[in-house]
């Protein structure tokens, strides 16, 4: 496939104009790194004189269960220190003799856990931190383990308190240690971001207390709620750091170290692991709309407008980081320009 970087240029370039988001950074690469790039659009629509750069820091909000929760689980996996096919009560004594506790890993890491659907956790829960942890690990769930394909930002919460469980040490310092430092994703970290990065941060939605936009800080209320760190959001990340991560999985002959998980986790995760439900999905990743599982094209995105696309059979990826949230919550205008992106930049 010849990639066709115009095209491209100018679908993103249509999709400022039409105030989708004020800027978007892409990058289309292989196994040995990217292979073009590009920027379109403003930082902020109020700073006429701040392009979008392709070192903007971008709120990665979802990607996190990427980055962080799903790598960090694979490395325990790999390490031999989580079997996903255990009953969680079987080893996590938080969870035992609770409902959670006949749930596993493998449930999570498909959305087919029957926790429940709601995720509003300071309604739920209030404000402190433990309470909001054990009332998440504690809660009943609300239909049995394995019987549908239910997306809830619960399993990614659940996964990174069991990830940090079974490493003694918390998500943060985790994932910094066994994936980002390891492969060079220097600029990769949980907010709230210090100033002299915020500078250059890309905003997203107006924050109603202050009557500002939020820049360097998530904007994901859990994650604020939760001192900025949690499986569901939180993280922050540029595009070259996105880009070495998935080289990485392509088989990291372009990355400088070695992350804890390998191959073998990126094998498991990528291919169907919910047999006959309806929408099928692997390990957190999930065919890319428009394609089946023999295009063996994956996707994850970020409700802050980001996204990241991986193919095996191909050796190709692609990120796409917009700040479409400075706009608007609906997710509708985003999505065909997603999906066109998808069409260009990996067949």
């Amino acid at each position: 496939m010849k990639l066709d970087t115009h095209r491209i240029a100018q679908l993103l370039h249509d999709g400022v104009r039409d105030k989708v988001y004020p800027g978007a950074v892409w990058a289309v690469g292989d196994d040995t790194g990217p292979t073009a790039n590009g920027a379109v659009g403003l930082l902020d629509p109020n700073q006429p004189d701040r392009p979008m750069r392709l070192d903007t820091v971008f709120d990665a909000a979802s990607l996190t269960k990427i980055l962080a929760v799903w790598s960090s689980i694979g490395a325990l996996w790999e390490d031999g220190k989580l079997d996903l096919d255990a009953p969680l009560g079987a080893f996590w004594p938080e969870v035992k003799g609770h409902p959670l506790g006949v749930v596993t890993a493998r449930h999570l890491l498909t959305h087919t856990a029957g926790v429940p659907l709601r995720a509003q956790l300071k309604n739920l829960y209030g404000t402190d931190p433990q309470d909001i942890r054990d009332g998440v690990l504690h809660e009943a769930l609300h239909r049995p383990p394995g019987e549908a394909v239910e997306y809830t930002d619960r399993a990614a919460l659940i996964l990174g308190y069991l990830a940090e469980h079974l490493a003694g040490q918390r998500l943060d310092k985790l994932a910094t240690e066994r994936t980002w430092q390891p492969l060079g994703m220097n600029s990769t970290r949980f907010g709230p971001l210090p100033t002299e990065i915020v500078a250059r941060c890309a905003p997203t939605e107006l924050d109603q207390d202050t009557n500002t936009h939020l820049k360097g800080t998530a904007h994901d209320f859990s994650a604020r709620l939760l001192d900025g760190v949690c499986g569901i959001a939180g993280a922050f990340s540029v595009l070259d750091d996105l880009g070495a991560f998935l080289c990485y999985m392509l088989g990291a002959v372009g990355s400088p170290g070695r992350a804890g998980f390998g191959p073998a986790w990126t094998a498991e995760s990528l291919t169907i692991q919910t047999g006959e439900l309806e929408p099928v999905r692997g390990l957190f990743w999930h065919p890319a709309p428009g394609t089946g599982p023999l295009d063996d094209v994956w996707v994850h995105y970020g409700f802050t407008g980001t996204g990241m696309w991986i193919s095996p059979r191909q050796q190709r990826w692609a990120v796409l980081l917009t700040n479409k949230l400075y706009y608007t919550r609906d997710r509708q205008p985003l999505t065909g320009i997603r999906n066109a992106f998808r069409e260009l930049s990996i067949d």
